[in-house]
């Protein structure tokens, strides 16, 4: 039985660390007949993913625009075209707004805003010479742009812009065959949460906020981005939510987290 992706080439932006959300889509797609290039800004991990799952790497900053550019030349060189490209970067910054610094912003905007505006240019002309039968965008966003949480407006607030931009993509390509969309996880237990799973209480806090009775897993994610650049999805400038309803019931609150953690150790110091 042929995969989903047979014959395809991807491109994984933010697929450095082990176990993150960016090498569980590389393994997926791969899986399903992909030709995948993983990226990021750590060689050895990489390097080994990439043969791990009979791909390539390249070593990119998406915070540098001629990274990127050079990212896409070396896919589109390398595979002689690029079918998916799939941007994972990003950075859970958790910051009340009277105390974020300028520092925290700038490095926050690099990353979430002008790093996705570098990643979509780069990818949109490499997919525009492709014309007419394009390829997928997809730029992994947040459930919080849409059930908001406490001390998150730089993060939420970079997350929007990049859902826009996403927007505006696929409104001014898409005669040319380029879909586009953002997919939004939410609170998933990765290597960049390992800290807040670890807090006794904290997933109590979140799980009655979702009526499929399970928080999402970077699986979920990661099949919800294969549909999208598959065959099968007549799908553009949406932004797809794999977060079990969440957005339905919203995130608990601050009082909400702080009232679940301090039951929970309480009732540990018994």
């Amino acid at each position: 039985m042929m995969g989903q992706l047979e014959g395809k080439t991807a491109v994984i932006i933010g697929a450095a660390n082990p176990g993150n959300m960016g090498q569980v889509i590389a393994r997926l797609f791969a899986s399903e007949g992909a030709k995948v290039m993983v990226a990021g800004r750590k060689e050895e991990p990489l390097a080994a993913l990439a043969e791990e799952i009979g791909g390539s790497y390249g070593l990119c900053d998406i915070t540098q625009r001629d990274d990127v550019h050079a990212l896409a030349a070396k896919a589109t060189s390398e595979f002689g075209r690029v079918d998916a490209a799939i941007n994972c970067t990003g950075w859970a910054l958790l910051s009340n707004l009277l105390e974020t610094t300028e520092e925290e912003l700038d490095t926050i905007a690099d990353l979430q805003f002008k790093g996705v505006h570098h990643f979509l240019q780069a990818f949109v002309q490499a997919m525009s010479d492709q014309a007419p039968t394009g390829g997928s965008i997809i730029s992994l966003s947040s459930a919080t742009t849409k059930c908001l949480i406490n001390n998150h407006a730089a993060y939420i607030g970079t997350k929007r812009a990049g859902e826009g931009m996403i927007e505006c993509v696929a409104n001014d390509f898409g005669h040319l065959g380029i879909k586009a969309n953002s997919v939004s996880p939410a609170f998933t237990q990765s290597p960049m949460t390992e800290g807040a799973f670890a807090t006794p209480g904290l997933v109590d806090a979140f799980l009655p906020k979702y009526p499929l009775g399970r928080l999402n897993t970077s699986e979920d994610v990661a099949h919800a981005c294969l549909w999208l650049c598959s065959d099968h999805a007549f799908v553009t400038g949406q932004n797809i939510q794999p977060n079990g309803g969440v957005t339905i019931r919203g995130n608990p609150q601050a009082k909400d987290i702080e009232a679940a953690v301090g039951a929970a150790m309480a009732k540990a110091a018994e």
